[in-house]
């Protein structure tokens, strides 16, 4: 569970944290280490060497959901991240996927990935990365070589989806 569950989806919102997020301190080195509300311990927020990563929305908990109320929670997220994606388009530029199946076959297989892979997959995103270079953009400008992302992620039959950004000042490989 992250500190948004409950919360509608709020374009707007998810922009603005979107815009902060690009400009927060990113640790150069460092142990990874996902923050929780003091209150509640939900995430909201995992850190390590070069990125953040935050959740921006949850879906409702899919306990006893079955088909077709389990295709239109995915549907409702996948057009939360269209809509994202959309709005970061116009903002930014084109953006790029990173495909995530190889470092997470990787990790499911036990070797070590890059410490943001390992992050994202810790929190159970497991999504293909919608990726930008806001530095490069015409609008509004982040800190050279950082990078932007958005996925949706999902652990299991039970667990909300949830979707994500991400900044980090490493290339995605």
């Amino acid at each position: 569970m992250t500190s948004r569950a409950g919360e509608p989806f709020e374009p707007g919102r998810a922009l603005t944290e979107i815009g902060q997020l690009l400009t927060v301190p990113l640790p150069p080195t460092g142990l990874t280490t996902a923050l929780g509300d003091p209150a509640t311990g939900e995430w909201t927020a995992t850190q390590g060497p070069g990125f953040r990563i935050v959740p921006l929305w949850e879906g409702d908990p899919l306990t006893g959901v079955y088909a077709p109320e389990w295709n239109g929670a995915e549907e409702a997220a996948e057009a939360h991240l269209a809509t994202l994606v959309s709005e970061l388009d116009r903002l930014l530029g084109p953006h790029t996927t990173v495909p995530l199946h190889e470092p997470l076959q990787k990790w499911q297989g036990g070797a070590a990935v890059d410490p943001l892979y390992e992050a994202l997959f810790d929190e159970d995103l497991y999504g293909d990365l919608t990726v930008w270079s806001p530095a490069d953009a015409t609008g509004p400008a982040a800190p050279a070589a950082r990078l932007l992302a958005v996925t949706v992620g999902h652990s299991d039959g039970d667990a909300p989806l949830v979707l994500a950004a991400l900044v980090c000042d490493r290339a995605l490989s």
